[in-house]
């Protein structure tokens, strides 16, 4: 039997340690409130946006692409990383049209928080409602993606079920928008 392969899926050719460029590793030394010392790794990227992307007529925007760190092709909100003195709302404006080829008529910052608690980036989500498709989607040269429409009913439940990276962020968006209600 012939494995059926995604057309967005990646082949893994080699692993080996180090980064590729979009974040940095480096190491704290703290001292500690009973005087000891500790070392902590810490990555350094720039900020990134997530779109919780609504059109008028009750759907969500979502982009299936291959995602490195899970190793698949998960179906993810539009989003990217934010240009040094770009504002949030411009850069997310930029990566839904970037992404899906949909633009926003109305976009809301719905939360700000960091990668992790090991990390310098900041993440944001952005709520953006009255989307509409107006063209093609012209992703950058290392994206290979699909944009993918789902009934908000559905994109609520893509969204909850943790299947993306961005699910927290998402969270947020879904919060903002009013739609976690209409999940449970």
């Amino acid at each position: 039997m012939t494995e059926v392969r995604d057309a967005l899926e990646w082949t893994l050719t080699s692993e080996r340690p180090g980064l590729a460029g979009y974040l940095t590793a480096g190491c704290r030394t703290y001292l500690q409130p009973d005087g000891r010392e500790s070392d902590w790794d810490i990555l350094d990227g720039s900020p990134t946006v997530a779109v919780v992307a609504l059109t008028d007529d009750e759907h969500g925007v979502l982009v299936r692409q291959f995602r490195p760190g899970p190793g698949t092709v998960l179906a993810e909100l539009p989003g990217g990383q934010i240009a040094e003195g770009e504002a949030v709302e411009h850069a997310a404006a930029r990566e839904l049209l970037e992404e899906t080829g949909y633009e926003a008529g109305s976009l809301e910052i719905a939360m700000r928080t960091y990668l992790a608690s090991y990390a310098t980036q900041v993440r944001y989500a952005v709520l953006a409602r009255g989307c509409r498709r107006v063209g093609n989607p012209k992703p950058d040269p290392e994206e290979f993606l699909e944009p993918v429409v789902l009934p908000v009913p559905e994109y609520v439940a893509h969204i909850l079920g943790g299947r993306l990276t961005d699910a927290g962020l998402g969270l947020a968006g879904l919060v903002a928008a009013g739609l976690l209600r209409q999940a449970l």
